[in-house]
């Protein structure tokens, strides 16, 4: 199964849906696709759309989910990292209305330059980063959570005064 998560931005995303829509059309997509949509109103026969779904069903989802295709938000992605799911991400664009502006790309080349998953830079591949995905292994994701608070109490201490 395919879980499609589009977040909860204010603004639609349909080149994604069209995009996986045309993939399954084309015979690319076999499998079960589930679309988590938001804002984003979209009909399909091919695909379940739920506008949202709560956190329970949302991690019973991902899961029973082989891949996640998602947008660039940093939270849908942490969570899928977390669960070690392989994961296609596309950066919502203002140049589309998709986002007030374009920092999603620099989020997904991040996180792809470490590998931690595909940015799928033009939605007209999608069969291709499709493909790759099949072999595609993530990185394990590390936080640098306790790293941060180290350095935070550090500075503090070096520079507040009792």
């Amino acid at each position: 199964m395919i879980l499609v998560t589009l977040g909860t931005n204010d603004k639609p995303f349909t080149r994604l849906l069209d995009a996986v829509e045309h993939a399954i059309e084309e015979g690319i997509i076999q499998e079960e696709v589930i679309v988590q949509a938001g804002f984003t109103k979209y009909k399909s026969d091919r695909m379940k759309v739920i506008d949202y779904i709560d956190r329970e069903q949302f991690a019973d989802y991902l899961a029973k989910a082989d891949l996640l295709i998602t947008h660039g938000g940093a939270g849908t992605i942490m969570t899928g990292l977390n669960k070690g799911k392989r994961i296609l991400a596309a950066a919502r664009l203002s140049a589309y209305g998709e986002h007030v502006n374009d920092h999603q790309i620099q989020l997904l080349e991040a996180f792809e330059s470490k590998g931690y998953l595909i940015y799928m830079k033009d939605l007209d591949q999608l069969g291709t980063y499709l493909q790759k995905a099949r072999t595609f292994t993530p990185n394990p994701y590390v936080s640098q959570r306790d790293h941060m608070i180290e350095q935070i109490e550090t500075w503090i201490e070096q520079n507040v005064n009792d």
